[in-house]
Order: C-alpha cells, then sequence, then structure tokens
C-alpha cells in the first residue's frame, strides 16, 4: 500500500491550481523551432545533441501536477520506506512496513496518506501556478522518457503581466528548457552522479531526531528565527545528518550549474533569435523579485528561494567564466563530476578556472 494518497495529491493540487485559459499558446507554434534551438545550443556549448529531441509537449495546470506526481512518486515512496525503518530494498525492511501497516487499523493508515496526500498536492498545486517551462526528468528512474513542458496558462498570464511578446517568451522559456535535454545528452555522466547522490542521501536519512533538537528548532518563541532556520536548511540538515549534509551541498552546487548554464545559454542564444532579450530578461527579474508576501513566506519554508538563487548565482558563474575563457572554458564543467564547481567556486569562479588550468 502507497504511503501517500497520490489521488488526493492530485486532487488538491487541482484544486489549488485554478485553471485559467491557455490563450493562442500551442506546441504546433514553436515545436518546429526547438531542433533548431537545440542545435544552437550544442554549437555553442560544445555538448553533443540527444540521439532524439523530446517532444516539445503543451500542457495545462493538471497535467503539469500529474507529470509531477509521478516523477516524485519514486523518490517520495523511497523516502517514506526509509523513515519507517531500514533500506526499502531488503526484505527486512519489507517485513517492518508489513508490520506497521498490519498494526494500525486501516482507517487511520488511509487517514495518513490522504494527509500526506493533501500536504504535497498543495505543494504541486501552489508551483504549478508558477512554473513556464520545465524539462522533466526521472533522476532515480532512467528507463522514464525525459519530456519537455510548457505550462500554457502561465506563459500567457506571464506574457500579459510583465508586458512582453508572447511569442518570444514561449520561444526563449524553450531555449532553457532545450538547453536542459542537451545538457544531460551531452554529459551522460551527469543523471548517474546526481542519482548517486540522491540514493546515498535517501540510505542516509536519520530516522529520529532527538526531542531536544526538534524543541530547539521549533521553539515558537522566536519565529522569525524559526523561519530563517528554515530557510537555511536546519529542517533538512537535521533530517539528512551530519555526516551526509556534505550530499546536499554537492548536489546544490550541481544544479546551481545546472540551472545556471541554461539561463546564461538562454541569452547567448536568444540574443541572436529574439529583438527584445533585454526586456524578457528585466521582466523574468522582475517576476522572480516581486512575489508577494505569502509567496515569499512559501519560498523560504520550502526552500524554494535556494532555486532563485541558483538561476543567478549559477548564471554570474557561467558569464564570468565564459569572460575569461570563451565557452570552451565553460564547457570543461561537464566532462566529468571532479570538473563540477564547489560551492566556494561558483561564488569566486577564479578559483574554478585556476583548479581547472
Amino acid at each position: 500500500m502507497d504511503v501517500i494518497d497520490w489521488g488526493t495529491a492530485q486532487r488538491v493540487g487541482e484544486m489549488l491550481a485554478g485553471t485559467p485559459p491557455h490563450s493562442g499558446i500551442r506546441a504546433e507554434s514553436v515545436r518546429p523551432l526547438a531542433q533548431d534551438f537545440a542545435e544552437r545550443v550544442s554549437h555553442y556549448t560544445g555538448l553533443e545533441l540527444p540521439a532524439e529531441l523530446p517532444a516539445l509537449e503543451t500542457v495545462d495546470r493538471p497535467r503539469w501536477i500529474a507529470a509531477n506526481l509521478s516523477t516524485m512518486r519514486p523518490l517520495m515512496e523511497q523516502m517514506a520506506e526509509r523513515l519507517e525503518g531500514g533500506n526499502p530494498s531488503s526484505g527486512a525492511s519489507a517485513k517492518r512496513r508489513q508490520g506497521w501497516a498490519l498494526g494500525l487499523p486501516e482507517a487511520m493508515r488511509v487517514a495518513s496518506g490522504m494527509v500526506l496526500g493533501v500536504q504535497v498536492g498543495a505543494l504541486t498545486g501552489m508551483l504549478s501556478q508558477r512554473v513556464l517551462g520545465q524539462y522533466d526528468l526521472a533522476i532515480l528512474d532512467p528507463s522514464v522518457t525525459p519530456r519537455l513542458l510548457l505550462v500554457a496558462p502561465n506563459l500567457a498570464q506571464a506574457a500579459r503581466s510583465l508586458d512582453v511578446d508572447e511569442q518570444e517568451l514561449v520561444s526563449w522559456v524553450t531555449i532553457h528548457e532545450v538547453t536542459h535535454a542537451v545538457q544531460f545528452s551531452g554529459a551522460p555522466w551527469l543523471r548517474g552522479h546526481l542519482a548517486g547522490l540522491l540514493k546515498e542521501l535517501i540510505d542516509g536519512l536519520e530516522t529520529s531526531v532527538s526531542l531536544s533538537q526538534i524543541f530547539k528548532l521549533t521553539d515558537p518563541s522566536n519565529t522569525r528565527e524559526l523561519i530563517e532556520r528554515v530557510r537555511r536548511g536546519d529542517l533538512l540538515r537535521l533530517t539528512v545528518g551530519e555526516k551526509r549534509w556534505g550530499l546536499v551541498e554537492q548536489m546544490q552546487a550541481t544544479m546551481t550549474l545546472v540551472e545556471g548554464h541554461a539561463e546564461h545559454v538562454m541569452d547567448e542564444i536568444g540574443g541572436d533569435l529574439l529583438p527584445s532579450l533585454p526586456q524578457l530578461r528585466a521582466a523574468m527579474t522582475r517576476r522572480r523579485t516581486s512575489r508577494g508576501l505569502p509567496w515569499r513566506v512559501l519560498e523560504r519554508l520550502l526552500g524554494l528561494e535556494l532555486k532563485m538563487r541558483q538561476y543567478e548565482s549559477g548564471r554570474r558563474f557561467c558569464d564570468a567564466v565564459v569572460a575569461a575563457g570563451g565557452p570552451p572554458a565553460l564547457a570543461r564543467a561537464w566532462s566529468g563530476p571532479e570538473a563540477l564547481p564547489t560551492t566556494a567556486e561558483l561564488e569566486l569562479p577564479e578559483l574554478w578556472l585556476s583548479r581547472m588550468g
């Protein structure tokens, strides 16, 4: 029996997401350009094209939620199983899970799954309101074909609210997502590297946290300090444990390069194709920094503020490396895990350039 009620997650997500109109955005309008974008990205980055680029799809918010719940499901179930007691792949763990299930009344097990489903659904429902595009990759399951998704209602809404050309915005976002496809095809070790870090983290999840740690972290007398500690990752650090916190930092640094590189490339490639690129970049920066109070609080609590910083810090790193040594210098970052920049090197690109010789 699943630990999370995924049907509830989908229903709650859809309820919170809403269903605004698509406007005139259709995959057919930009799909013929995707291959050209991929070839330009490959030429600029030196990364090999995928044998076949995933078909570009336009989706509404409910379909985006369904896609992400499907991607999240193996990871969330493994994490839940690990926290219930041991390695999910072991026979002993299976017996423990069976015993745990038999030890709870059916109603309690159903209620627990529904509560978790509501929480996961609420998260994806909120996120579905802001995502413009996504390279949907199942990190832990290489048998799942990646997808290139454009969230049509959000793109239409963003173009109106930012007062930018809708077709140029769609093309620009497509370049970003196509860049991710080229990254993972041109650096075939990258998916396995991230999957290895993630599996190691799951295997090392702490199954218990001392009450003194919890009380210290959740002291209601200082809400501001609590939010700040959550933003810094203290809750995650408690769950992961100090010994494996370095794995989290490695993953964060890798994803900062992945996202920042896509941001850098979308500007470089877009400069040749999109007349209003400066306005697009300025508008996107405003969109990321001018969120209302509820969104800012949510992003801090969920760690999404970190993703916003990844875009900027990763792009600054890539800009600096290219300014110093051109695109071939930046291409070296994709040569293998040992070439990935550390957190310190992302902040000081000259350290990475010096290490790479």
